[in-house]
């Protein structure tokens, strides 16, 4: 089995199903099948070949879905560039990915023709330069079946995780990984032929990718795709196209909540709504609920590195233990909180989440030291701190490299700033440790407001909901907060911002 060969399979088995929806644009199985064949010799005659690397720099469109098959189909390996990407990130990708081709969509093209780049350079829209016409190539292709035979464990995608410490690192997936939680996904997630999935995040992120749009090819379900995610604009299509699953970041869902057209809105269609990236609490849950008109709400925990997969909480459960990413790991998976000394701790001790399964990556492409320090055994270390309460259930604490210690003792920055961003006027906060001369650390937060906001007024509203000693000792209030191509603050930027703390702080 390979990616690949789903779509071919579903050619024959559903030739007239949707496969995509994309720009109001509906491509069947059959056409999507045909455009990858088209695509597939294209790339054979551009002597792209087995191990090769061919980059995709798009939103999420049609085009995207059918070069996703397409550099499979030929044995190549697909690298996703995230379409928020400057020119020298987009340089730095395409550099340490080894790409031998870049297809670029032309709403791109202002980064994308800056880039230095010797290999294939494709893009949608008309020829330029030498840049050769997405469109003018498939139509001159020709439409001879390319055969995959990639196996289960050839290489299918290198994804570039955010980079919020440095330069991104590749995550190398084989056919099995993504297969593994995309098999996961159909099952937990119960998406059948007849499924509408809507895919609003970047395609170029793992959860998107491989949980939804490879779980709608391999079923045989519909993929409903747009470039961009607005509030207006995901109340619309879910009522345009009576789609069934959605997966999207907590904010996708707050920012929803509060628009007015979902009051009219039918969204009775809809059979999941699966959150990801960051827990709600109870409070946003029920208003999410009751915004939505829905209690099918779930929340999936997981990793790029890991396919991604992780940990499922399913919606009966928000009733109980809203917060927690819930108390077992998906189809296919496993997980452990462990100690520094890699042993298991008991209910209610903070230890690293461990994950094992079929999921898990092959490596961190180019960089053996780092692929070494994260595996354990073939269980994949997270980097995040958790505990597991009495019930079993998990809730995250934060990242293991974020933590604060003054004076000997643990501070979680997200404790923290869980309680800062309850504050009626804050809309963003991060929690840092600031270097100090008596207690090796000290406690800073950095914040956005709708208005000004004084330390003092801040450090009242925090007295009674903190113990002493996590109440931020330094405060700064910011515009906004620095974040990456994927939205993720830049904590070590803050570090690097920030002087030293003096005695008195």
């Amino acid at each position: 089995m390979n990616i690949s060969n789903l779509l071919s399979r579903h050619a024959r088995k559903y030739p007239h199903n949707i496969a995509v929806i994309s720009m109001g644009h509906e491509t069947t199985y059959q056409a999507l099948d045909e455009e990858a064949n088209r695509l597939a010799n294209v790339l054979r005659e551009a002597h792209i070949t087995k191990g090769d690397k061919v980059a995709i720099y798009m939103p999420n469109v049609r085009e995207f879905t059918a070069l996703y098959f397409a550099i499979q189909r030929v044995g190549a390996i697909v690298v996703p560039v995230n379409a928020k990407l400057g020119t020298s990130e987009l340089e730095y990708v395409l550099s340490h990915s080894d790409a031998k081709a870049l297809f670029v969509h032309e709403l791109l093209m202002e980064q994308a023709k800056k880039v230095q780049f010797k290999g294939l350079k494709v893009k949608t829209g008309k020829e330029m330069a030498d840049w050769k016409s997405y469109g003018e190539l498939v139509e001159r292709a020709n439409n001879d079946e390319v055969r995959c035979d990639l196996v289960e464990d050839d290489d299918s995608t290198l994804l570039y995780t955010s980079g919020t410490t440095g330069n991104p690192k590749g995550v190398l997936l084989t056919n099995r990984n993504v297969l593994t939680v995309s098999h996961m996904m159909a099952i937990e997630m119960e998406v059948k032929p007849e499924s509408r999935l809507l895919i609003m995040m970047p395609l170029t992120h793992s959860a998107p990718l491989n949980l939804f749009f490879v779980t709608a090819v391999l079923v045989g379900a519909t993929a409903v795709l747009t470039p961009t995610f607005t509030p207006d604009l995901f109340i619309d299509t879910v009522e345009t196209y009576r789609t069934t699953h959605f997966f999207g970041a907590p904010v996708a869902y707050l920012l929803t909540a509060s628009n007015e057209k979902i009051q009219t809105a039918d969204l009775s269609s809809m059979k999941y709504w699966v959150y990801g990236g960051a827990p709600l609490s109870k409070q946003e849950v029920t208003y999410i609920q009751n915004r939505f008109q829905t209690d099918r709400l779930v929340c999936v925990y997981g990793l790029t590195e890991a396919g991604p997969s992780g940990t499922i909480l399913h919606a009966e459960e928000h009733v109980e233990k809203p917060g927690s990413i819930g108390r077992r790991a998906p189809f296919g998976t496993e997980i452990r909180i462990v100690n520094k000394d890699n042993e298991d701790v008991a209910p209610g001790e903070v230890g690293e989440i461990l994950l094992y399964g079929e999921g898990n990556m092959k490596e961190y492409y180019k960089n053996p030291e780092e692929t070494s320090k994260v595996f354990i055994d073939g269980w994949v270390r997270s980097g995040d701190l958790a505990r597991m309460d009495e019930d079993g259930y998990f809730y995250i604490v934060d990242r293991k490299k974020d933590v604060i210690i003054s004076g000997g003792v643990n501070i979680y920055p997200k404790e923290i700033e869980d309680v800062v961003v309850q504050h009626p006027d804050i809309f963003e906060t991060a929690v840092i440790g600031v270097p100090h001369p008596v207690w090796g650390e000290t406690v800073k937060v950095i914040y956005a407001s709708k208005a000004d906001l004084p330390e003092q007024e801040l450090r009242s509203f925090l007295q009674d909901k903190l113990a002493a000693f996590k109440i931020p000792k330094i405060y700064k209030q910011v515009e906004a907060l620095p974040r990456n191509a994927s939205g993720k603050i830049l904590k070590q930027q803050l570090r690097e911002e920030q002087p030293n703390a003096s005695v008195g702080e």
